[in-house]
């Protein structure tokens, strides 16, 4: 690459940014941090703790973002810098740096895509299995894996709230998701999942397709959102067992709770105390209560959780096909990966830049 060449390429990079930066607001978003501080230094601060969190959490947030979008123009001032006073064949040292900041443009350029109501709100990501027997069951597992290593690689908080399992994998399971934008990352996930592949538990290997389905809707925490009557509430506590079988570790700390008006039942059993389970169980309550409302506000079909698909032949937004060649294709983007296994290892960052870049 010639040094002419480079500095083209620095220059585009800065140039983006620029336009980036324009669209977020940096001016705005470095008052927002400095006037959540004030808040969080006042003496009182603390006296309401569940807002007091939230607006700890929001402030952390917004300070890494500022923080993010700071270092990128300093790095891409140093390495101007830099370039403009090597020479030609030292550039070569500096473009594993150069490659990192064009990489870090494009994902500033999808967080500018993240404006939507819910979008910096945590996930609640719910698993539901589908046609396809035990493979199903198998399938509904090893999404479970792949979202809690997605989760992982993100430096985001995984809790299993609710599960139900198998011999052979899940019927459904519920996790809660938290993180910088976790629910406006993870809404392009939202809908059926199909597998194909040689099944093992088939003994003459036959190739099988399996469904699941993937609902993803932005975890309501604070109570200040959405307000519940709680004359509205039935809440039964029954015994949630722990690891081991034969009774090991059962409580009756398990949580359900029923919003009578509409029969909504939700329940949490994987926290170690009842009051643990209930409030977890609130906020799924809140949540899916606020995606309800969304839906009756919204003009055509739901605009948070899509339709809810049949869960089988003809209504997937993603297919993994395993056998009889290895390729995993978004319906929606036609955005391509043909290395499963990668995928299935917390590799999304593709399909959900595809999806928001639509």
């Amino acid at each position: 690459m010639t040094k002419a060449e480079f500095q083209q390429i620095l220059g585009t990079l800065e140039k983006q940014w620029h336009d980036l930066s324009g669209k977020l607001d940096l001016e705005n978003l470095a008052k927002e941090v400095q006037s959540l501080q004030v808040k969080i230094n006042e003496p009182d601060f603390w006296s309401t703790p569940d807002e007091a969190q939230k607006i700890s959490q929001q402030a952390a947030q917004k300070e890494s973002q500022l923080k993010r979008w700071q270092n990128l123009r300093d790095n891409l001032r140093d390495l101007s810098e830099m370039a403009e006073s090597a020479q030609e064949a030292e550039l070569a040292e500096f473009t594993p740096e150069l490659e990192n900041l064009q990489t870090q443009i494009k994902d500033a350029r999808t967080e500018t895509l993240l404006d939507g109501e819910y979008d910096d709100h945590n996930a609640l990501l719910t698993l539901q299995v589908g046609n396809g027997g035990q493979d199903a069951e198998d399938f509904c597992q090893m999404l479970q894996r792949m979202y809690l290593r997605w989760a992982e690689q993100q430096g985001f908080k995984a809790q299993i709230l609710e599960e139900s399992r198998t011999d052979d994998g899940l019927r459904s399971c519920q996790l809660s998701l938290s993180g910088p934008m976790a629910y406006g990352l993870l809404r392009s996930e939202h809908g059926v999942h199909r597998l194909i592949r040689l099944s093992p538990f088939n003994a003459k290997s036959l190739r099988q397709t399996s469904f699941a389905r993937v609902e993803v809707i932005p975890e309501i925490e604070s109570e200040s959102e959405l307000i519940i009557d709680p004359s509205d509430l039935r809440i039964d506590v029954f015994r949630s067992g722990g690891a081991g079988g034969q009774s090991v570790n059962t409580t009756d700390s398990a949580v359900r709770i029923t919003y009578l008006p509409i029969n909504l039942v939700v329940t949490c059993q994987n926290e170690k105390s009842q009051h643990q389970n209930k409030d977890a169980a609130m906020k799924v309550l809140r949540s899916r209560l606020a995606q309800l409302k969304a839906e009756q506000q919204a003009a055509e079909l739901n605009e948070l959780r899509g339709d809810l698909l049949e869960n089988s032949f003809g209504s997937q937004i993603r297919t993994y096909t395993l056998q009889p060649y290895k390729l995993v294709k978004d319906h929606r983007t036609d955005y391509e990966e043909n290395q499963p296994d990668k995928v299935f290892d917390g590799n999304l960052k593709g399909f959900i830049e595809s999806y928001l870049g639509q």
